[in-house]
């Protein structure tokens, strides 16, 4: 990155290659596209649509910059994603930061994990010459003769906290002892298998990447139902799709169990006053600097979950408390529920016995935006039904009023169900519709991720995940005395939806 230059700025490589998001769709012959999270509607000049024709076949992207900011604009909308290269030669080098506490036995599963095959001492990452520096915090432990031993035993150095200062502490240690271009931060009870970065190290030939995560899957398969409910459904587990990170996207935030970090862009690193919620708060920071931050599910990292009910319960309580906090430090990113106005009017007549005024309300929303988008089709207002503009208004306001219930019902669940509870045994006809919502995602999840348990337990165990974050949300937000964790974000205008009318490269 030149200097003075921030990475905002920064044009995609020329030789990128790009695959699209499964839910990208191209009209008007390849000039308008529309996808991403949430949907976006961009127009193309006849040879910005030539350019994306080519993209999505294998081309690379060109050194034309006009056709670089254009592949900006589609990762930035998450439209389309890096087609990244296992192992190209040349990538920086990593440093790993394990921050651990007394937890012995899971720190040499995770240190003999990172060994490579017939050695000690770490992955080796695609074209680096040696092993990578395995950095250990112990972060004020009981027994730092046994952090000690189990290092040395692998090779990896020790930095030692004369008191327990919480993970972000630790990992700022770490960081600070970190002298390579990369830092990989892997939490103590991560299991890495060989060939760990093989996915995660070339998305950083982008230099405007700041950090990029993995999937964390269980590291073993779980027998009791609670154990097969985190299998399918972990809080760490952020699916199958790869994503750009960032609020209001398919992934709006990573874990920090698993993380590989740019040391130019982790700047203070962690804020060390936050013991829960501290990760997501650094993901959005380097976000909010201009930074990328990507999530490539191709690249799987195991973890030993939580999976006795106490604890698990417990920590999911842990996880609600930092809603407030984040919400002060980022305001809007933390609500439950972000949705249409037109789309919450629906549902709420619909729910008080008006279903017509819901449909019409829908209608309603629909033409409008279908007027909207005639703008970004080029169609002249208004056109038949069959139109482009009208297609797109249709699946993104009618279908989206429909697909609403599964994010609605979510808000009920994990965060309003103190209030919803009580209208619900106040007011009769509302019993009905409001049980419905509170069912319907974790059904719904349940046909999605088929998982190896019946659903009458997956949806038990669902609504008690959602009962320990919710719990953490009231608790955060008395202590922190203020309600916007728990107010909804409605907007009758979505303007960035059609706004953007790309003329790509001439």
């Amino acid at each position: 990155m030149c200097a003075g230059q921030s990475p905002g700025d920064e044009l995609v490589p020329a030789g990128f290659r790009l695959q699209p998001d499964p839910g990208a769709r191209t009209l008007a012959g390849g000039t308008v596209i529309t996808g991403g999270y949430p949907v976006r509607v961009l127009r193309l000049s006849p040879a910005g649509a030539r350019h994306v024709a080519g993209w999505w076949e294998g081309a690379p992207v060109p050194a034309n910059p006009k056709a670089r900011t254009l592949a900006r604009r589609l990762l930035d909308t998450g439209i389309a994603h890096p087609l990244v290269e296992r192992g190209p030669a040349g990538m920086p080098e990593v440093t790993v930061v394990i921050p651990v506490r007394d937890r012995h036995a899971e720190l040499a599963r995770c240190l003999s994990g990172l060994a490579p095959p017939g050695g000690t001492g770490g992955a080796v990452p695609p074209g680096a010459g040696r092993a990578p520096r395995v950095i250990v915090v112990d972060d004020g432990s009981r027994d730092p003769a046994a952090i000690r031993s189990v290092s040395a035993a692998a090779g990896a150095s020790v930095v030692r906290r004369p008191f327990n200062g919480g993970p972000a502490a630790a990992r700022n240690t770490g960081l600070a002892a970190a002298r390579t271009p990369l830092v990989a931060f892997l939490d103590s009870d991560c299991v890495p298998e060989p060939g760990w970065l093989d996915e995660l190290l070339p998305h950083f030939a982008d230099p405007a990447v700041g950090a990029v995560a993995p999937r964390i899957v269980p590291h073993e398969a779980g027998h009791t139902w609670l154990a097969r409910y985190e299998g399918a459904s972990s809080s760490l587990d952020m699916g199958h799709r790869a994503s750009i990170v960032r609020p209001g996207s398919r992934v709006p935030y990573v874990p920090g169990a698993a993380l590989v970090v740019r040391r130019q862009a982790a700047g203070a690193g962690f804020a060390e006053e936050m013991l829960v919620g501290e990760d997501v708060d650094f993901v959005w920071r380097l976000g909010a600097s201009g930074w990328r931050v990507r999530y490539e599910p191709a690249a799987a990292m195991g973890h030993q979950h939580r999976v006795r009910l106490r604890e698990w319960f417990g920590r999911r309580k842990d996880y609600g408390t930092s809603a407030a906090t984040l919400e002060f430090r980022h305001p809007g990113a933390v609500r439950p529920l972000y949705a249409s106005a037109w789309t919450a009017s629906a549902w709420l007549a619909a729910a008080l016995g008006y279903p017509g005024a819901g449909a019409v309300v829908t209608g309603t929303g629909t033409a409008l935006l279908a007027r909207r988008l005639a703008h970004v089709t080029g169609e002249t207002w208004p056109r038949p039904a069959g139109s482009a503009a009208w297609r797109l208004a249709a699946r993104q306001a009618a279908g989206g009023t429909l697909a609403a219930a599964r994010p609605l019902g979510s808000a009920i669940s994990r965060t309003w169900w103190p209030v919803a509870l009580p209208v619900a045994i106040a007011v009769r006809r509302l019993r009905l519709p409001l049980a419905a919502l509170v069912l319907a995602p974790p059904l719904l999840d349940w046909l999605d991720r088929r998982p190896p348990l019946d659903p009458a337990r997956y949806v038990v165990a669902r609504l008690l995940d959602d009962a320990g974050y919710s719990a953490g949300v009231w608790q955060g937000c008395a202590q922190r005395r203020t309600v916007r964790p728990l107010l909804p974000v409605l907007r009758w205008r979505d303007r960035h939806l059609c706004a953007v009318i790309y003329a790509g490269p001439g």
